[in-house]
């Protein structure tokens, strides 16, 4: 049975043009795009979005980065998306993520890593409705 996870690219690989190549791997993978587009968040936006981290010391250094230029929203689809998606992504830190995933192909430090994935179906859930219903396209 098919499922769904979120997947986000990063502002710093939307600058450096690697989200063709992101895409490209996604489909390599198996996965479908149910839903694409691209986005500014604003602050409070980013605030909202990433609200489980609030008590953590990074928060508003995440919240920064991500605010810092356009990202690329995903929604998508395939069996066991959540797990063979995370497994795509590689490690949240570059240096420890596997040979062959989109972090360490593209990212630059656990920092600024070019991508987010959703952690869990629930977690999925919620960050598609919240980026696919709540938020305009960059124009």
């Amino acid at each position: 049975m098919a499922n769904i996870t979120f997947g986000m690219i990063k502002p710093d690989a939307v600058k450096k043009n690697y989200s063709g190549k992101i895409i490209d791997m996604i489909l390599s993978a198996g996965f479908k795009i149910n839903g694409m587009k691209l986005i500014q968040l604003t602050k409070e936006q980013a605030k909202q979005f990433y609200l489980v981290h609030k008590d953590r010391p990074f928060y508003m250094e995440l919240v920064e980065y991500i605010t810092s230029g356009p990202v690329i929203a995903l929604a998508l689809e395939k069996d066991n998306a959540v797990q063979d998606y995370r497994i795509l992504l590689g490690a949240t830190d570059p240096l420890e993520a596997a040979d062959g995933t989109i972090r360490k192909l593209f990212g630059e430090s656990k920092a600024v890593n070019a991508i987010h994935g959703s952690d869990s179906d629930e977690n999925a859930k919620i960050e598609i409705s919240f980026m696919f219903s709540n938020l305009e396209l960059v124009s």
